[in-house]
């Protein structure tokens, strides 16, 4: 009999079942990792010239001068921004200065504040947005002739 107990000891060990959920628990971080797959400009830093990017950008901080891509571009609310936007997609928290052109779609939010034009083939403005400035709302195919 103590031969049995010993095998019964061991197959119950818990050590390697705590050692496995936290082997799990450490594949979610590597998993929400590449889903920030865009970059961040934090509040606090300023550039001047041009920003140039690819799929995704958080504004935050401060822009003077041109913001073009052909990703997303999402203006936090502490962003503002002076010079011109040409983006695929672009949602306003913040504030802007300077015309705004993008290719599929532009967002006004509850309290941004937006000093420019607009151009894109859907606009969504909220009703606590400050715009002053006019939109020209057409298709791709109008915006490129």
């Amino acid at each position: 009999m103590p031969i049995f107990s010993n095998r019964k000891a061991e197959p119950t060990v818990p050590p390697p079942e705590s050692s496995a959920p936290s082997a799990v628990s450490e594949q979610p971080n590597r998993v929400s990792t590449p889903a920030r797959s865009g970059g961040i400009l934090s509040r606090g830093v300023s550039i001047e010239g041009s920003v140039k990017f690819a799929s995704e950008l958080l504004i935050d901080g401060e822009v003077e001068g041109t913001i073009e891509s052909t990703g997303t571009l999402t203006i936090g609310e502490h962003a503002r921004i002076k010079g011109e936007i040409r983006t695929k997609s672009v949602t306003v928290r913040g504030t802007v200065e300077g015309n705004i052109v993008a290719s599929e779609r532009c967002e006004l939010q509850a309290g941004c504040t937006l000093l420019g034009d607009i151009e894109a083939p859907r606009l969504v403005v909220d009703e606590q947005a400050a715009f002053r400035g006019s939109a020209k709302i057409a298709t791709q195919k109008n915006l490129a002739v």
